[in-house]
């Protein structure tokens, strides 16, 4: 995993690209103000509300800051935040106990500025807690959850496959899965020979999703296809704007 998820940087973008409300981010024009909220986005308009049976446990996995899993405690009792970052995990467990967060964001060179930032309202924070983790290399007492998100995870790890390979076990039978990716592979991350889309094969294309069939077909169902646009603020006047592509899948009871 690259140090950049370590940075004082990494921790104050990614906090307000979590928490950050429009007038802290400053969006360039109104039109892109739609595109904030992505962790909060991801479990409304990602799953399927309301559930068809009862929720009692969920998981994020590569939660970073943390704000998917607070908007998962809205509606499931029990929510563990994983994420290979020390310090993201360190900054939403601080926000989880103590409600507000207070960062430096830049504003052009070396001038920054205040923001502070809150725990979303409404939410009980004893429903959640947080926890340093290898999406690889899970602790094997985890146990089975009810849904599982793995929001914009699979084009930084460097065995996506053999991340797949191990959903079944962690997401209990007629429970839900999440996943979404603008599917940004990229070397520094995923060894070229582990992609799971964007070269061509045998003369031709293929797709990341074309291959989350396969791989996740024999254990579920593909239930929905949804595009969730994103707006990340590096500084005053540079923003990164993605559409990550999120699958929702239901696990078979066989």
């Amino acid at each position: 995993m690259s140090a950049f998820y370590e940075s004082d940087r990494a921790l104050a973008e990614y906090l307000l690209f979590h928490y950050g409300t429009a007038e802290q981010i400053g969006p360039p024009t109104p039109e892109l103000a739609g595109l904030l909220g992505f962790a909060q986005r991801c479990v409304t308009q990602g799953f399927v509300w309301p559930p068809s049976d009862r929720l009692a446990r969920a998981l994020d996995l590569g939660c970073a800051v943390g704000g998917a899993a607070f908007e998962l405690a809205r509606h499931v009792p029990e929510v563990i935040g994983i994420d290979y970052s020390r310090s993201f995990v360190a900054a939403a467990e601080r926000l989880r106990g103590e409600g507000i967060l207070s960062i430096e964001i830049i504003e052009e060179g070396e001038l920054t500025r205040p923001v502070t930032l809150r725990r979303p309202e409404g939410i009980d924070p004893a429903r959640l807690h947080f926890q340093t983790g290898d999406a690889l290399n899970l602790p094997t007492d985890l146990g089975a959850f009810d849904l599982v998100l793995a929001a914009n995870l699979i084009d930084r790890l460097a065995d996506p496959a053999r991340f797949l390979a191990s959903l079944p076990a962690l997401v209990s039978p007629g429970g839900s899965l999440l996943l979404t990716s603008p599917y940004t592979w990229l070397e520094e991350y995923t060894p070229r020979d582990r992609w799971l889309g964007g070269f061509i094969r045998a003369g031709q294309p293929v797709k990341t999703l074309d291959t989350l069939r396969e791989l996740l077909a024999p254990a579920f169902t593909l239930e929905k296809r949804v595009d969730l646009p994103f707006l990340i603020r590096e500084h005053a006047r540079k923003f990164q704007a993605s559409v990550a592509e999120g699958t929702l899948w239901r696990r078979k009871n066989g």
